[in-house]
């Protein structure tokens, strides 16, 4: 039974308005490398501890939730330890028990996987250091709190994404085919559990039928190779594309773009990355889901720094739960809401901070850009 998200509907978590407790902050050090790490030191006699799971099944990690992580927690006065366990279970281990020896007072971890992930919470528990899932649940652990997107409902925006653009392209029947995340992460569970909701009626009607149902694993090369092979299998008749992800489609538009029908079939995805946004413009990806991480890496840090103060003031953060079925239990959850970008508000991932025009409408996007506003 897959696992479903309880959250408050509606609801933006508010940036934070934190002063810091200290005297000052040190400097940090950060990097795009997944083997990199930042040290931030403050006054305050509290540190954050956090674990990335990587730098290649998406670009957020680095490029937006690391700094937005650490300019919180630093900005609270408190000091923030951040490292990526670039996709390697065995460093994710070496760097949980690095952070326990450092004696971090919170640990928040992205999991690469539910087993490695609850083994490092019961160490951090073992050891009196409060634990938070972020962006994915570790199945199974006993972290104190979850911080995320309501990852059912990121789910349900391209599932009903993808029937608007196969409605706008007057496509009343249509052979989907699903191309899903890596199925060690739970929030793919989730994801399909959205989308494939938001599919069902057309499906059950009979006007949509899923002809390929795979995983990408997040990873662009491998997405594309199992596209492929349903592409073949369906003999080219393919009229719409679910794939959980930007990464995941950019191997998708691939094997479109070599068979003449990029833009032609509509393709979703999600993280409103360069990439995807670029595709969004050019009309090659009908959609992309933009989870402000800015939101979640705010709250993730408020929800820290509270646990840290000890005042009580956490509880009032909480606006939803999810259940860990492993564990037979439901975790406290703080949700933010995502969006479902198409062209009509591309705008809002760039007035929102979290890329820039410089960065996606290059030479070869500069004249869609402009016909779109980005400028």
């Amino acid at each position: 039974m897959r696992m479903r998200n309880i959250a408050v509907a509606g609801l933006v978590v508010m940036p934070l308005l934190l002063t810091a407790c200290g005297g000052g902050s040190g400097g940090s050090a950060t990097s795009g490398s997944s083997s990199s790490g930042s040290s931030s030191s403050a006054k305050a006699g509290g540190k954050v501890g956090v674990i990335l799971p990587d730098a290649s099944t998406s670009p957020r990690w680095e490029n937006n939730d690391r700094p937005a992580l650490q300019k919180a927690i630093v900005a609270a006065g408190y000091e923030a330890v951040i490292q990526n366990a670039g996709k390697d279970v065995g460093k994710f281990s070496q760097l949980c028990d690095s952070m326990i020896n450092q004696s971090v007072n919170v640990l928040l971890i992205v999991n690469l996987d539910s087993e490695s992930g609850a083994a490092c919470e019961k160490k951090a528990k073992d050891a009196g250091i409060a634990s938070i899932d972020y962006d994915r649940l570790t199945l199974g652990g006993s972290a104190d709190y979850y911080v995320s997107f309501d990852n059912v409902e990121v789910g349900k925006l391209m599932g009903d994404g993808l029937v608007k653009c196969l409605d706008d392209a007057g496509k009343t029947k249509a052979n989907i085919v699903e191309i899903n995340g890596d199925p060690t992460d739970n929030n793919a569970a989730l994801f399909k559990q959205g989308y494939d909701g938001a599919l069902k009626p057309k499906v059950d009607s009979g006007d949509y039928k899923i002809v390929a149902d795979q995983t990408g694993k997040w990873d662009a090369t491998v997405a594309q190779t199992t596209f492929e092979q349903g592409f073949t299998q369906n003999n080219g008749k393919v009229d719409g594309v679910i794939s959980a992800n930007d990464t995941m489609a950019g191997g998708i538009v691939t094997v479109l773009k070599n068979n003449n029908l990029a833009g032609k079939v509509p393709v979703t995805g999600q993280d409103a990355s360069d990439e995807g946004l670029q595709r969004v413009i050019a009309g090659t990806q009908c959609g992309t889901v933009f989870k402000d991480v800015n939101l979640e890496a705010d709250a993730a840090a408020k929800l820290a720094i509270a646990i840290l103060k000890n005042d009580g003031s956490a509880a009032a953060l909480v606006n939803g739960e999810v259940d860990d079925t492993q564990a037979k239990k439901k975790v406290k959850s703080v949700f933010a809401k995502p969006v479902w970008i198409t062209q009509e508000n591309i705008k809002a991932p760039f007035d929102a901070g979290y890329t820039t025009v410089e960065k996606v409408c290059t030479a070869d996007f500069a004249a869609a850009c402009a016909k779109l506003g980005l400028s």
